[in-house]
């Protein structure tokens, strides 16, 4: 009798996720020819500018097709070391830099080299959900500090000291964050590095929206402020958001050196080198003209103004404005009880599959993002389909509350 297949346990761990589901299910409607309002995609709707897609064609024609260094092309790393000078303000090098295939990529990669089982990482929430399970795949625990709308969903000084214990290895941080939008002011973030200068534990900082913030906020990089404990300090970035390459996967990682040469042994067993083509274009990117960069930013915050205030028009629903992102938080506990499905709304989930599935608009709940009640919304859509997703949601609403 043949033994069954087994697989690795650490899977076990592994949320599955509900975002799968409702994809699967949107897919089907589009599919019958139905109109979805697309507000769950965390990916902007414009093309990469003209200087971007030019450098990639560029290198074509010299001919680039062969594997590059592990950790990146120089001109690259030359690029991203050049931009973090001028736009968050401190210089690191280019042996501090570990290119990889996108900002997913380099989070799992230090995964790999810094968690072990027994090791605690202090995530705050709502956080990003590959976060906490890139934490759990690796044997370690993520410790959830939790955080509300009140606070602008942003940690607060006391919590994060009691969530400190012998075991922290890391925290991260992503400022402005993914889900909810909220970003750290420079006191606020001053305030937090206070608390973890007191420990022993890396920080990870996720600055992925870093460029994408709004109503003149000023980003603020935790390696500005704490110059002097940049030997454990990581800042997490990429191209995929601010010049619109999602699909290009180039993100990168600015490490203390000795951590880049272990994510050299560990991305030289695994992908090696980010595409060579798209290591070019993100230096094209990088080192290109940034009028496209700041008109896709101020799109984006007029789409913010819309999305927010058409949530906040739903009855009982209720929305933060965010810093920053392109991301709309907004509370719907309030729809809880409308009849769906034969029996009322219990929970957020139910709440994204009902506006699925009666108002064809796709959004994410927010238990996906260690904060149940709430939804997001993506504004990475134009405004007229934002309006009319938000006109869809009304109709719906107000239909099942007669039913």
């Amino acid at each position: 009798m043949r033994v069954p297949l087994s697989f690795a346990r650490r899977l076990d761990v592994v949320q599955p996720s509900v975002t799968l589901a409702m994809n699967a299910r949107a897919a089907e409607l589009r599919s019958k020819g139905e109109d979805v309002f697309a507000f769950g995609v965390g990916e902007p709707d414009f093309e990469p500018p003209q200087f971007v897609l030019d450098g990639a064609r560029a290198a074509l024609e010299k001919g680039v097709s062969k594997y590059t260094a592990v950790t990146g092309i120089a001109a690259l790393k030359e690029a991203v070391c050049a931009r973090t000078t001028k736009v968050r303000g401190w210089t690191p090098k280019p042996n501090q830099v570990t290119i990889s295939v996108g900002a997913k990529h380099a989070l799992f990669n230090l995964a790999l080299a810094l968690y072990e089982p027994g090791d605690e990482v202090i995530i705050p929430a709502p956080y990003w959900v590959s976060y906490p399970e890139q934490v759990k795949m690796f044997g370690a625990q993520p410790v959830i500090v939790e955080t509300d709308e009140a606070s602008g969903f942003k940690m607060k000084p006391e919590a994060f000291a009691k969530a400190f214990t012998p075991k922290t290895k890391a925290v991260i941080l992503c400022t402005p964050s993914n889900p909810t939008g909220s970003a750290y002011n420079e006191s606020e973030l001053r305030a937090l590095l206070e608390v973890w200068k007191k420990s022993d534990a890396w920080l990870i900082v996720d600055e992925i929206y870093a460029d994408l913030v709004y109503d003149g906020f000023k980003h603020t990089s935790a390696a500005t402020i704490a110059s002097d404990l940049l030997d454990r300090i990581v800042v997490i970035d990429g191209v995929s958001k601010t010049y619109a390459m999602t699909g290009w996967r180039v993100g990168w990682s600015i490490t203390p050196p000795a951590l880049a040469k272990k994510l050299d042994v560990v991305q030289g067993q695994s992908t090696t080198n980010a595409s060579a083509i798209a290591q070019y274009a993100a230096a094209a990117a990088l080192t290109g003209p940034q009028e496209a960069v700041e008109q896709m930013r101020a799109t984006f915050e007029k789409r913010r103004n819309v999305m927010v205030e058409g949530l906040r028009s739903i009855p009982g629903v209720s929305c933060r404005m965010p810093e920053g992102a392109f991301y709309a938080f907004a509370d719907c506990r309030s729809l809880y009880g409308i009849p769906y499905n034969g029996k009322p709304i219990a929970n957020d989930e139910d709440v994204a599959f009902f506006l699925l599935e009666k108002a064809h608009v796709a959004a994410v709940p927010g238990g996906a993002f260690g904060a149940p009640g709430y939804v997001r919304f993506s504004y990475a859509t134009s405004e007229d389909r934002i309006r009319g997703g938000i006109a869809a949601i009304l109709k719906a609403v107000e239909a099942a509350k007669k039913a």
